[in-house]
Parts: structure tokens; C-alpha cells; sequence
């Protein structure tokens, strides 16, 4: 058992954004705040990703053309930041706070990531606040590098983890479950191993019920090594989500997918994901609380 569970942030590098933009920057600071006195967690800034890991995944031409600020402007609009040297150090960030995660979850059980989770990543292009696929980017290199041959990624962040099934398409040696709004962005869907459509306006007993009979497919797969995506615009505050979870059911499903995870004794990282709730503060409090139920059933 671990005295405490690995945390990575990333707000120590904060990034320019026009006044007015939709993505929620102050929730990272505002979570590692929220989580910093708990002992159950040993909070650490994230380290930058090498970039030879990235291209694990990553086109080297896309990977080096954001790097160097050379990427197309419909590229970069894709993506939905401006370039800036300090978007590439957060992002570089992110993407090494998630594996750093995954290498503390095959040491320990477990890791967490308050960041990451950046789904909508494709190999030669970023997508909806997503530049590299974080997700991918570190399954791939537990492949590599740690003989891992089954890994999983339950993503219940209600826009559809296209990118990560795109990456993975056709690829035996990772499930991909996917919960999200059937009519929600993006509005090209990818497929992944299994994808569960949610109609808008879903509260908690549906969701429960969707989550619980997908879960067993996962089991089914033997995998050796989950990421839970672990987005919470799903909440019925959440500005871009469309469902109507409470902050109960919210706690439920994380329990159900780290419950379910520990018992197995498969390695789990646990990454951030959307969050977009006005006041932002019911994101944080949604996000923290799926740690808080991470150190409940682990320590």
C-alpha cells in the first residue's frame, strides 16, 4: 500500500489568453489549492515530457512545428489557444505530468495528473484546448518501455475522446470506452472499442446504469494498466456539457471506476479533463472530490 498518492500539477506555468476565452485556467491552481493540505497526497510539480516521447505518438513534423511556434494558423485554431512559448511549457508540462503519473502508478498502484486527460489530440493534429494526447503518449510508452501489452482508457469526460480512438484504431493491445454526449462536441466522432452515446439532459441513474454495464467490457479485456479520464462536464452547472449529473453522482462514478480498478489490482492513473462550470468552483470542488475518492479506497 502507498503512504500517499502521487500528484503532478501544472499551474506553476501559466499561459496568455485573450480576455473572455472559455478555458477554465484558474481551475488548475484552484484544485492543487483545494488538495494541498490533504496528507493523503504528496502534490509535486509536473516535469516536461522529453520530446522523443512524444513521438512515440506524435507526427515529428506537427510536434516540431508547435515546439518552434510554425505550425498553420488553421492548425493552430484547431487547437483553440494562440501560440505562445508559454503555452508550449505548460503543454509540455501537462503531457509529462500524466507520465509521470503512469510511472507512478506501475511503481505504486496509483498517480494522479491535475491536468491532462487532452483527448482530442490526433497524431498530426490538436483539437478542442488539446495539443498532444497525453493519454496516448504515455500508454504508448509503458508499451515500450515497461513490457505493458494491454492498457485501457475509461474516458467519462462528456465530449468524446476522438483523438484517442483515432490513435488507437484497429489497435489490439488498447480498449478504449468512451461516455459521452451523443450530441456534443465533436460532432465528427471517431470510433472507439466501445462507445456509449448519452442523450442530452441524462441525471445520475442513467449514467450510473450506462457506466456499470460498459465496465465489464473493460474487465473482459485483461488490461494491465487503466487511464481514467476523469472529466467532470458531465455536472449539470457545466456550461458545454448538455447532462445533468449532480455532484453525487459524480462521486459515484468515480467510485465505480476506481473501486471496480483497485479490486482488479491493475495500475490506475487518474488525468483531469473538461470542467467548464459557472462558477468554475463547482469544477474544482468535482475534480477534488474524485481524488479524495481515489485516497478513500486506496489508503
Amino acid at each position: 500500500m502507498t503512504a500517499a498518492i502521487n500528484l503532478f500539477y501544472t499551474d506553476h506555468h501559466p499561459f496568455p489568453l485573450p480576455a473572455g476565452h472559455k478555458f477554465p485556467l484558474p481551475k488548475y491552481r484552484l484544485l492543487r489549492e483545494a488538495l494541498s493540505s490533504d496528507e493523503r497526497f504528496c502534490i509535486q510539480p509536473a516535469p516536461f515530457i522529453e520530446e522523443a516521447d512524444l513521438l512515440r505518438i506524435h507526427d515529428a513534423a506537427y510536434v516540431h512545428g508547435f515546439l518552434q511556434g510554425t505550425l498553420d494558423r488553421p492548425l493552430m485554431r484547431r487547437i483553440g489557444f494562440p501560440w505562445s512559448i508559454e503555452l508550449v511549457e505548460r503543454t509540455l508540462c501537462s503531457a509529462g505530468g500524466t507520465l509521470a503519473a503512469t510511472q507512478s502508478a506501475l511503481a505504486n498502484g496509483i498517480g494522479g495528473a491535475l491536468a491532462g486527460g487532452t483527448h482530442h489530440a490526433f497524431r498530426s493534429e490538436g483539437s478542442g484546448f488539446c495539443v498532444f494526447n497525453d493519454l496516448a503518449v504515455a500508454i504508448q510508452w509503458a508499451r515500450e518501455t515497461q513490457g505493458i501489452q494491454r492498457a485501457a482508457v475509461i474516458d467519462c469526460d462528456v465530449h468524446q475522446g476522438d483523438g484517442t480512438a483515432a490513435i488507437f484504431s484497429g489497435d489490439p493491445g488498447v480498449f478504449t470506452l468512451s461516455l459521452h454526449g451523443a450530441r456534443n462536441f465533436p460532432f465528427r466522432k471517431q470510433k472507439s472499442v466501445l462507445d456509449i452515446e448519452l442523450p442530452d439532459h441524462m441525471e445520475d441513474a442513467g449514467y450510473l446504469e450506462a457506466l456499470s454495464s460498459a465496465l465489464p467490457h473493460v474487465w473482459a479485456f485483461k488490461p494491465e494498466l487503466i487511464l481514467f479520464q476523469s472529466g467532470v462536464d458531465s455536472l449539470m452547472q457545466d456550461t458545454l456539457g448538455h447532462l445533468n449529473l449532480t455532484h453525487a453522482g459524480l462521486a459515484q462514478r468515480d467510485n465505480l471506476v476506481i473501486q471496480q480498478t483497485h479490486e482488479r489490482g491493475v495500475p490506475l492513473v487518474i488525468t483531469l479533463g473538461g470542467g467548464y462550470s459557472n462558477p468554475i468552483e463547482a469544477t474544482v470542488c468535482a475534480h477534488a472530490e474524485t481524488f479524495r475518492t481515489a485516497a478513500r479506497v486506496y489508503l
